[in-house]
């Protein structure tokens, strides 16, 4: 039976690494996989609940999307095993929701403050989403036991706290987000593959897709919490988990992501108080051409043709999944005034290099400094203070947390790139 279950195992990853060359997206297929790839009704993982071939919802999904012995971005790959990045050395996935294996890492460092020595660790935890995933050491947010500005359960939160594995929700138009599941007693288009990706199959009058990402939609529930929203509207390159020193890897953001976080997070998403950034709003004129013409700090002479930078990205603010599809990779037409800022433009769903899973640094006023990452003690930030940047991290692991970007991608004193939209540098 070991052997029967290690084989449905590898041939769920054979089939997902088909999806990733683009040839059908096998295994997921935009909704339910075959059963046998997670659950065995013989030989289950020890403790399991559901027959699962892991002892929990998140280590049954590793099973697949981590892989020891990983080089580099690899396909599907979510997280990177623990001996796959030693101390010095970053997670290798660049998926656009980030490497879920930066919560596993503590940075310790030590500056001077009023003549004295301080030493603090800034704690992987604090980088994402703590998944708990007992067969793969993840465990849940020892400090946040709940959802920031919500009441979902730490230790519940998982990979399918957001992503349906029996998705049933379907979308059935490739220029509007229309999106169904079946009832008792009504019959809906079934579901012909992946809508995810942009070159996914588009639905028809006789097969419907799978929504961005086997997302929940409306109805889902998990750890009592009810998504009341469908699914946001995106697409992905199909290449999407690579390298951003040469090439960008663009995910065309359509419309939505800000309401389905706001299941789990609705009190970021209040109308007052200290944890309110405007989301789902128009950019404006002002804020777009700031984009736009935004470089690095001190250059505002880009054009909105060559704007588009994958560490600050908006929503477009469509629903035309035809149209969203020309969008991705390297595309890099910058926002109209009409474009959004949405959750997504500041942080990345899984975990990343920085503090909340943002996609930069803003835990100091410097991103680079005089054409580094990471400032020397005697460097041109005050020398007892520029431990501070950074926080320990190796100029390869700051490099690696920007997806590979040379420090030479931005200025020689680089600073926050909250300026990318607000240009106050």
């Amino acid at each position: 039976m070991k052997a029967v279950r290690l084989s449905l195992v590898i041939m769920a990853a054979v089939l997902l690494t088909f999806g990733v060359t683009g040839l059908a997206y096998a295994f997921h297929s935009g909704g339910v996989a075959e059963c046998e790839g997670c659950h065995s009704m013989h030989s289950p993982a020890a403790g399991a609940s559901f027959l699962l071939l892991g002892r929990d919802n998140s280590s049954t999904c590793l099973n697949c999307h981590q892989h020891a012995g990983d080089t580099g971005p690899s396909s599907y790959h979510i997280s990177t095993a623990e001996g796959d990045m030693p101390a010095g050395t970053a997670p290798l996935q660049r998926t656009p929701g980030g490497d879920y294996g930066w919560i596993k890492k503590d940075f310790t460092y030590t500056y001077t403050s009023n003549n004295v020595p301080v030493t603090e660790t800034e704690f992987g935890r604090a980088r994402g989403h703590n998944i708990v995933a007992v067969d793969y050491s993840y465990v849940a947010d020892s400090v946040n036991t709940l959802a920031p500005g919500g009441s979902y359960p730490a230790s519940q939160l998982g990979c399918t706290s957001c992503h349906d594995p029996h998705s049933q929700n379907r979308r059935t138009t490739e220029n509007t987000a229309t999106y169904v599941r079946p009832a008792i007693g009504t019959a809906v288009p079934p579901i012909r593959g992946s809508g995810s990706y942009s070159n996914s199959v588009a639905p028809d009058a006789t097969a419907a897709v799978g929504v961005y990402r086997l997302l929940a939609g409306i109805g889902y529930a998990g750890a009592g919490t009810s998504f009341a929203v469908n699914p946001p509207t995106a697409v992905a390159p199909s290449s999407y988990n690579a390298r951003e020193d040469t090439t960008q890897n663009r995910v065309a953001y359509g419309q939505g992501a800000s309401t389905w976080c706001a299941t789990c997070h609705s009190g970021m998403h209040t109308t007052g108080g200290n944890l309110t950034h405007p989301v789902d709003q128009n950019l404006g004129t002002g804020i777009a051409n700031n984009y736009n013409a935004y470089r690095r700090s001190g250059d505002l002479t880009g054009t909105a043709a060559t704007a588009y930078l994958t560490l600050v990205p908006f929503e477009e603010n469509i629903g035309d999944f035809a149209q969203l599809k020309t969008h991705t990779g390297n595309y890099l037409q910058g926002p109209a005034s009409t474009a959004q800022v949405s959750c997504m433009s500041c942080h990345r769903a899984h975990a990343s290099g920085w503090l909340h899973a943002l996609r930069f640094d803003i835990g100091y006023e410097f991103t680079t400094v005089n054409g580094l990452y990471v400032a020397s003690n005697n460097g041109s930030v005050s020398g007892s203070r520029a431990p501070l940047q950074h926080r320990g991290k190796t100029e390869a692991e700051v490099q690696a947390a920007y997806y590979d970007r040379p420090a030479s991608t931005f200025a020689t004193f680089q600073r926050v790139l909250c300026n990318k939209c607000h240009a106050k540098d």
